[in-house]
């Protein structure tokens, strides 16, 4: 690990604008697919970089080995609900309003992990920055231009999917002296393995969620959802978790974390030049709410961790 240089930051800055670009290309991507459709070839594009990354690196994928069922558990919670919840969501509402609400996962982090885990406990700092981030939150609820009752649970959806992204990620810690390369390739076989049978079903029964074809045999999706589709799994799934390996590897997990800070922003502007989003000012004050928040909950938290170094 050493000391971040400026290609470090521009490093983490390119992830997180890739996975910021996640949330508009959702918002494409629901133009012509489903949720479940959407979630299936997210996966399913998703773990083709990963899987030769284990293959040229010779990393074993123990996606089948006695912990298979920890592998299939984070998979479906981790990927298939909030990849499923989050496209539901979008289809409904604006992009930006999505990256604002998953900013969250700190704040929910943070809350669960003092009930879950043995040193990460409540302090005086971390409750005030969830009490904000989450007044943010509830403040962007109350905009009325942009959330109302035709697209409140879609909102709502959005908000729990990022719930499953913060229950994953404990599970994860089960599995934690493992590679990284290999708990993401095994997860997401797990995630495919399970959708798979869901996305051929309802292509069946619903015809929004068919993959390719309609009766006719004639491709029935619009070429701009099937490539913002493309993108968000073999680059805001598969490569986005390559970058962040190399991060993590080179400068650690807390300079990883301040990808947290730039997604939101970044979701807000992209979602204003790519699909011409209204900005409320209850957007932005609630953008700047759940910035603070984070803000406050990771300095009180990197205090903790240099306490216990001491």
């Amino acid at each position: 690990m050493r000391q971040p240089t400026p290609s470090d930051y521009i490093v983490l800055t390119i992830l997180a604008l890739i996975w910021s670009s996640a949330f508009f290309n959702i918002k494409i991507a629901t133009y012509s697919y489903g949720p479940i459709s959407i979630a299936f070839l997210r996966i399913l594009f998703g773990a083709l970089p990963l899987l030769l990354i284990c293959f040229f690196k010779k990393i074993k994928i123990e996606a089948f080995s006695k912990d298979w069922h920890w592998f299939a558990s984070i998979g479906i919670i981790n990927l298939v609900i909030p990849f499923f919840m989050i496209a539901y969501g979008v289809k409904n509402v604006q992009s930006n309003l999505a990256a604002i609400l998953m900013a969250t996962t700190p704040l929910t982090a943070t809350v669960l992990a003092h009930f879950f885990t043995d040193n990460e406990k409540f302090n005086f700092m971390k409750i005030i920055g969830v009490l904000i981030g989450f007044s943010g939150i509830a403040y962007l609820f109350s905009d009325e231009i942009l959330i109302n009752k035709n697209n409140f649970f879609s909102a709502l959806m959005i908000l729990v999917g990022s719930c499953f992204y913060v229950i994953g990620g404990l599970l994860t810690l089960k599995i934690k002296h493992k590679k990284n390369e290999n708990v993401t390739a095994s997860i997401l076989i797990w995630a495919s393995i399970f959708i798979l049978p869901m996305s051929i079903i309802l292509g069946y029964l619903i015809p929004s969620e068919a993959l390719l074809f309609k009766q006719d045999l004639h491709l029935s999706h619009r070429m701009d959802s099937t490539i913002s589709l493309i993108y968000l799994g073999i680059i805001a799934t598969g490569i986005a978790w390559v970058i962040r390996f190399r991060i993590l590897k080179n400068n650690g997990l807390v300079f990883q974390a301040q990808v947290a800070y730039l997604i939101p922003i970044f979701g807000v502007i992209l979602g204003f030049i790519f699909l011409g989003e209204l900005i409320t000012y209850k957007v932005l004050i609630s953008l700047v709410s759940v910035i603070i928040g984070i803000y406050l909950v990771k300095k009180s938290t990197n205090k903790s961790e240099i306490k216990a170094t001491v």
